[in-house]
């Protein structure tokens, strides 16, 4: 008798589209509340859209110690991690940088009209964390951006808790950041890799892509093609390079990369990203498998990541 079909939910949140896949039918409704509540706790925890989120009353009492939650400081843990491992190209102290750029609210909300504000990013040591203690001081000035990394440790986490509590495989998917756990389904699961990570089952690809089978671990996808806006008559996207303030110079549209996490995979695609083409000492060290696409077009990969021909990941 053949396993039935993996069972899907998709909807929008965080400016992305959102989707969870489990092997067993059954647990779908379990699931999709697991990633809603998972969701709705980070929101409330980092954003940096809302006045009543925990990180904004941190940065209120700025130069102060204050007693965090268990969830902010994870995220915070992680995204220092991200800093120090990528010598500072991953920071999480570019919100101001943002914000001058016009990225203060929902893209959707952004004008056009305005000038581009070059801020400079004070940088991630400017963050402490004291995680036996509980507690975190963000220096003054400092406005914090978790948004890469939350949103790929907000997939592992819920990725991990599903499969926990239901016992079923599942892929959780937000945006370009993905995560597996649990077993896999026949043959593993298939991805579609393009400019915005997206399920080969659905519209046609954009632009160069392909797919692939990941079983375990994550895979991110960082793109100069999404979360974009005009400020200025200037095109600008989300991705900035923290030694300007401002996008790095154009090298790579779109970096996927397939790690032990979403979060390590992440952490790497954005690095390539703003390090543009210096990046290869460091992703050669890294080990990763990842693939590399120019401005126009051309693919590169490195680390073992399949040719055109293949699908294993």
């Amino acid at each position: 008798m053949n396993a039935p079909a993996p069972a899907a939910a998709d909807w929008e949140a965080w400016s992305c589209r959102v989707r969870v896949v489990v092997t067993d039918p059954a647990a779908l409704d379990e699931a999709r509340a697991v990633l809603a509540a998972d969701l709705a706790a980070v929101d409330l925890a980092c954003s940096r859209f809302r006045s009543d989120s925990e990180l904004a009353a941190v940065e209120a009492v700025a130069g102060t110690w204050v007693e965090v939650s268990p969830l902010l400081a994870d995220l915070l843990d992680v995204g220092l991690r991200a800093a120090r491992i990528t010598d500072g190209d991953v920071d999480p102290t570019v919100g101001a940088a943002l914000a001058d750029l016009g990225y203060d609210r929902d893209l959707a909300a952004i004008s056009p009209a305005g000038v581009i504000v070059r801020r400079a990013v004070p940088g991630w040591r400017r963050i402490e964390l004291d995680r036996a203690a509980g507690r975190a001081r963000i220096a003054p000035g400092v406005r914090v951006d978790l948004g890469a990394t939350a949103k790929a440790r907000t997939a592992d986490l819920a990725a991990a808790e599903i499969t926990r509590r239901t016992g079923s495989g599942c892929l959780v998917s937000l945006g370009g950041d993905l995560a597996v756990a649990g077993t896999a389904p026949d043959g593993g699961w298939r991805v579609r890799v393009e400019d915005v990570t997206g399920d080969p089952g659905t519209a046609p690809a954009e632009g160069p892509s392909t797919v692939v089978t990941i079983r375990d671990g994550g895979l991110a996808t960082s793109s100069t093609r999404a979360r974009r806006w005009r400020r200025g008559g200037v095109e600008l996207h989300h991705l900035l390079d923290p030694r300007t303030g401002l996008p790095p110079a154009p090298a790579w549209r779109t970096v996927s990369v397939a790690a032990g996490s979403c979060v390590d995979a992440n952490t790497a695609s954005t690095a390539a990203i703003v390090r543009g083409h210096q990046v290869w000492p460091w992703l050669r060290a890294a080990g990763l498998p990842a693939r590399l696409v120019t401005e126009d077009g051309r693919v590169c990969r490195v680390g073992g990541w399949p040719g055109d021909r293949e699908e294993a990941a």
